[in-house]
């Protein structure tokens, strides 16, 4: 599918702002006052930054209001309303915390929940697309998780935890990558979409259309092999293996830490421009790819 930067942007900083949320929730770190104030400000402007950059792959962002009225059915609609939910809570929460220096542990602890809830949401955003089937696995909704609580373990400070779900991510995104490969289009044929198999081989006689629309464009991206499988070293390195190293291994000072999560930060980006553009929505086969 195509990569559109908004989505890139809304899954990878949105994650990583409710990671942190998560952890500030549970008191980790245990800051108040003025230093307090500077993490929720980081975590708010990531988880709400995502948000708003989601918006910008809407046709009609006015109609962004909509997607919370179909909470029954819309994975969608459950994440716009989680995420409200998440920040309304964390920031009684941190109210509390900054203002009276009083810590609200209950209520810290629910805004935690309700905030790792909303990453599995958008997870299952991708995950419940039983037309594409690279996304259609269990590996999605972990892959999410993992990188909310590794980014967010390394925003809040949480050096070993932080190393461990790194590297946790690493192997598991391993494992997506090479299961994805291997289902391609699980199965599905231009032979078994029509089926007409029994008669041979089949090939369209011409192209549904003569030039390009929103369907090409959206849903048949396609990505040289070559350059994904140098994406992948440059995610899997940077992301997820080189942080984890250096924050299990090495005494993390301020220096450091920033590097570590500037390699992180580019890292996720490469992965997650390639969990768009290597999706292969079965559609492809309309058009004879």
């Amino acid at each position: 599918m195509h990569p559109a930067p908004s989505v890139i942007i809304f899954t990878m900083f949105s994650g990583l702002g409710f990671g942190l949320l998560a952890y500030l929730g549970l008191g980790l770190p245990p800051v108040a006052g003025w230093v307090a104030f500077g993490f929720f400000t980081l975590g708010y402007t990531l988880a709400v930054g995502g948000l708003l950059a989601s918006v910008g792959h809407l046709a009609n962002p006015k109609n962004a209001i909509k997607a919370f009225s179909q909470w029954r059915s819309s994975w969608l609609s459950r994440e716009g309303v989680m995420a409200v939910a998440s920040l309304l809570v964390m920031a009684v929460y941190a109210i509390a915390l900054i203002f009276f220096d009083i810590r609200l542990r209950m209520v810290g602890l629910l805004g935690a929940v309700l905030c790792i809830g909303t990453v599995f949401t958008t997870s299952m955003i991708y995950t419940q697309l039983k037309t594409v089937p690279r996304w259609h696995d269990w590996t999605t909704p972990p892959v999410f998780l993992l990188h909310a609580l590794g980014g967010g373990a390394l925003l809040a400070g949480q050096v070993r935890m932080a190393g461990i779900f790194l590297a946790m991510l690493g192997f598991l995104m391993v494992w997506a990558w090479i299961k994805g490969d291997e289902k391609g289009l699980s199965g599905t044929t231009l032979e078994s979409a029509t089926g007409l198999g029994r008669i041979g081989k089949l090939r369209l006689l011409e192209p549904p259309h003569s030039g390009q629309n929103y369907l090409l464009k959206e849903m048949a991206y396609d990505v040289g092999r070559k350059h994904a499988f140098k994406l992948r070293i440059i995610a899997l390195v940077l992301g997820y293996a080189l942080p984890a190293a250096l924050l299990l291994l090495l005494p993390v000072g301020h220096v450091l830490a920033l590097v570590i999560v500037i390699a992180h930060v580019a890292g996720v980006a490469a992965g997650r421009w390639l969990f768009f553009a290597e999706a292969a929505h079965v559609q492809r086969l309309y058009y004879g790819k």
